[in-house]
């Protein structure tokens, strides 16, 4: 079988385009206004009219309440709602019974502490999702900002529920990433950019061509 991909921070129809023809299983919206990544409802929802049965929308949240959410949703044919901030974990349990879409819990990983925390995401998440810790600054981006953690941190670890695994990665790092974790799923979103917020097609091809022989 091989490595599925998610592709995240989509803001282009050529982005879209790219990712649907490659073979993407997810594409990942960014509403989080502060990323260079970020788009707005209506755009999000030009995008998505392009994508195909069987790819899944993914929109990314950070510690967003309901009102934002339910606007988001009144215009863009989301699958998924990826929660990438503090949220607790009777947050996403809420969240998901609210709005009736499965739920994906991003875990921020610097320590085995970070990845014993999962735990508590299992039972009211669909999926996990393990990225690296952002940098102690003020203005630091909850994801996205190109970094790896220890990928042997979660070596040989299982969890209940699937899990895929972001963070830093670029079609040269698969294999590495595959050997060392045993990854079914990987994110990638600065990895196939050539500047902040852009994705390159050419990258986004050439990331699913590996992740294919994979």
């Amino acid at each position: 079988m091989a490595l599925a991909a998610k592709i995240c921070g989509v803001a282009s129809g050529a982005a879209v385009d790219a990712a649907v023809e490659g073979g993407a299983a997810y594409l990942g919206f960014v509403f989080y206004p502060p990323s260079p990544r970020s788009v707005t409802p209506d755009a999000a929802a030009r995008l998505c009219a392009a994508v195909p049965a069987g790819v899944i929308r993914v929109g990314l949240f950070v510690d967003a309440d309901d009102a934002a959410i339910a606007a988001v949703l009144d215009r863009v044919p989301l699958d998924i709602l990826q929660f990438h901030g503090r949220e607790s974990p009777a947050r996403v349990a809420e969240a998901r019974t609210r709005f009736q879409r499965a739920v994906m819990k991003a875990v921020a990983v610097a320590g085995a502490a970070d990845v014993a925390a999962a735990a508590q995401y299992e039972d009211v998440a669909d999926l996990l999702l393990f990225d690296a810790k952002p940098p102690r600054k003020p203005d630091a981006l909850p994801g996205g900002n190109g970094l790896a953690f220890d990928w042997r941190l979660i070596a040989g670890q299982s969890w209940r529920r699937p899990w895929m695994l972001s963070g830093g990665l670029t079609a040269e790092l698969l294999p590495e990433v595959v050997r060392i974790c045993e990854a079914a799923i990987v994110d990638v979103s600065s990895g196939v950019e050539d500047l902040p917020g852009h994705k390159d097609p050419a990258k986004i091809r050439a990331f699913l061509a590996a992740a294919r022989r994979l």
